[in-house]
């Protein structure tokens, strides 16, 4: 992805004809140009003319490309110390609310992700040309040194530009360095997808910094080794583990489009048995697809389906069909949540099947051994994130590899034997023992969180009990990562609102067994439309702008806000020096007392808290001493030891 389509000196902008500028901008655009968009460009270039009109100094950048979201800026002039970005509405005679959330999302990438505007202020321009503008409107910065958006029309935007440029000088900014200067991105998975099917490298849309650098490498590591199964024909599972928000996902999507585009034959596929991503992923492609195309969302739908599949789709099209595959890659998402032997066959002799009688993972790996000669499987393992009774973890993929598929190449990340990876079961320790070492299969650096990336050992410090390894984490992080604690949700959501800018997406979380949540607004049996939730925009009272429908764990595994409220209910619950375990069973709690279901809850908490990019706050009811199921004794403990971990209250 070029980074702009022209670039020029403001004087030699003005200088420039029409058509010379048109022609650089056609030629670099590679598609053929419709007649709206060539329209627009030259209305632009006249607006911009006569604004810039007598400007001795500054940089302007035509469709300068903003990665992480896949998207253009209109123009973007570098000039003194600030970045000024401009996005044109012609023709339009209002100023609309997602074109004022555009422009503040290309001017807050800017500043996040591209290390040329990390110093600089930065300035969001919305032009509707024929729209009516504010007598007077001020300049305000945030923070950041983002500004909110300003509003122009055709005729209104040089006395705008100069008013801009003289407010807050400071230290000139170099266009060709900032042009050159490192862009480090993280997308959310959705914005990743969409970049990926769009035929974007992984490159193009993260982070390129050494830290987060071996998002690359691992993404090298699996083609090498896909390559080497087909060289050799030979059948091949490779497990890649990392820290929550570390992008396997990620991988995974890259591995599948990568195949996909680049070895047609081999038809590469992304299951997951997580069903509000797949959702959340099919939807979000689906919407881009009909729009880019022109076509139905029911079409693209479809296509997009042969990409992105629920994990069980693809076992029960197998059950009917015992041929070998299209596939020869298979990537497994969340493989540590494959089902049991004992749940798959509950489930299947549920639905009439009484001669199912294996695992899913055992299962899975059979349906690809059809293949006579090669294919490879990927399983994606995120640590601690099991979550629902009847998840294997790694026991059933070790037990099916080492019983019945001893010709099978296994090869693992350097962290398999690690704890959170193998909490649930002793034979998960058969495949460090038998499975080939590649240090590059671990993402260890989390991209969802770019503010604070030891955010997963700050949680993991909170709910295993280390109360000063917390505080001394959130000191660290605090500066770039807000976390707070309250006792008030409307503060909670009133805290999120404001934090948010732009489309940032904020929502209420709260565990599935939070039942004791409900007196105070939180109804977590009330169940979501995940891609509503995620995707659509603030005006639907389903998304989840509105702060009314609750999400829980099983509805935001694998997928990420950037600004969360969370309720913490008394499932689990800090006292005597400890945490307690609990299950809310029609009138009454219920102590926890057995290994798995415990671990499952607490990993629910760690899911909870890793969905926030940006930041978050904790919502700990009061409690009422006039019921018996949520008396401040439940409660108070619990908001103590937070604070006790660093968390400011408010």
């Amino acid at each position: 992805m070029s980074r702009a389509y022209y670039q020029a000196s403001a004087a030699a902008f003005i200088k420039a004809s029409e058509d010379a500028i048109l022609g650089q901008m056609t030629a670099a655009h590679g598609f053929d140009l419709d007649m709206l968009q060539r329209n627009a460009w030259i209305e632009q270039f006249a607006v911009l003319k006569a604004a810039l009109e007598g400007f001795a100094r500054g940089t302007l950048f035509l469709e300068f490309a903003i990665p992480r979201m896949g998207k253009r800026a209109d123009a973007v002039l570098v000039i003194d110390n600030k970045v000024i970005v401009l996005e044109f509405k012609v023709g339009t005679n209002h100023f609309e609310r997602n074109a004022l959330d555009q422009v503040e999302d290309y001017a807050l990438d800017l500043k996040n992700f591209h290390l040329g505007s990390h110093n600089a202020l930065v300035i969001p321009v919305l032009i509707a040309t024929a729209a009516p503008v504010p007598e007077s409107q001020s300049l305000q910065f945030n923070g950041d040194d983002v500004a909110s958006p300003v509003l122009a029309n055709a005729s209104s935007l040089p006395a705008l530009l100069k008013q801009l440029i003289t407010s807050r000088p400071g230290v000139e900014i170099s266009a060709g360095d900032w042009l050159s200067a490192g862009y480090r991105p993280t997308p959310t998975i959705v914005e990743a997808a969409r970049a990926l099917y769009e035929q974007h490298t992984v490159e193009e849309i993260t982070r390129s910094d050494a830290g987060a650098k071996n998002l690359s490498d691992t993404a090298t590591a699996i083609q090498k080794i896909i390559d080497q199964a087909k060289e050799t024909k030979t059948k091949a599972i490779c497990f890649i583990t990392g820290v929550p928000g570390a992008g396997k996902t990620l991988a995974g999507l890259n591995v599948a489009t990568k195949r996909t585009l680049e070895h047609l034959e081999d038809h590469a596929v992304f299951l997951s048995g997580n069903g509000p991503l797949v959702a959340v992923l099919q939807e979000a492609l689906a919407r881009d697809k009909a729009e880019r195309d022109g076509i139905s969302k029911k079409v693209a739908l479809r296509e997009v389906k042969s990409f992105v599949q629920p994990i069980h789709h693809f076992r029960d099209e197998y059950l009917r069909d015992l041929n070998a595959p299209d596939e020869r890659v298979v990537i497994f998402d969340e493989a540590q949540r494959a089902w049991t032997r004992d749940k798959a066959v509950k489930f299947m002799r549920e639905r009439g099947n009484k001669e199912f009688d294996t695992s899913e993972p055992d299962f899975l790996i059979s349906v690809m051994d059809r293949h006579p000669d090669w294919c490879v499987v990927i399983c994606l393992v995120g640590g601690g994130q099991e979550i629902n009774t009847g998840e294997a973890g790694l026991g059933e993929w070790a037990a099916a590899l080492t019983d019945k598929y001893k010709d099978w190449k296994i090869f693992s990340s350097d962290r398999l034997s690690e704890p959170e990876y193998t909490a649930l079961s002793e034979d998960a320790e058969k495949l460090r023992e038998t499975a080939t070492s590649i240090a590059d299969l671990h993402l260890n650096v989390s991209i969802r969180s770019f503010r604070a990336e030891t955010l997963s050992q700050f949680v993991s410090c909170v709910l295993e009990n280390d109360p000063g390894a917390a505080a001394r984490l959130y000191k660290e992080i605090a500066g770039r990562y807000p976390i707070a604690v309250t006792r008030n949700l409307s503060t909670a959501r009133g805290w999120v609102r404001a934090q948010a800018r732009g489309s940032e997406r904020y929502g209420l979380l709260a565990s599935s067994g939070a039942r004791r949540l409900r007196p105070e607004g939180i109804e977590v049996r009330q169940k979501i439309d995940p891609a509503a939730w995620f995707l659509n925009e603030r005006s639907d009272v389903r998304s989840s702008y509105y702060c009314e429908e609750t999400a829980t764990e099983f509805d935001v595994q694998g997928l990420e806000l950037d600004w969360a409220a969370i309720g913490w209910d008394a499932d689990l619950r800090y006292a005597r020096d400890t945490w307690h375990y609990w299950d809310f069973k029609g009138s009454r709690w219920q102590q926890v007392k057995a290994l798995e279901p415990r671990v499952y809850l607490k990993n629910a908490y760690r899911v909870l808290l890793t969905r926030a990019r940006q930041g978050m706050i904790v919502f700990v009811p009061p409690g009422d001493d006039r019921d018996p199921t949520r008396p401040p004794s439940f409660y108070d403990p619990t908001y103590e030891y937070l604070l006790k971990c660093g968390l400011p209250a408010l």
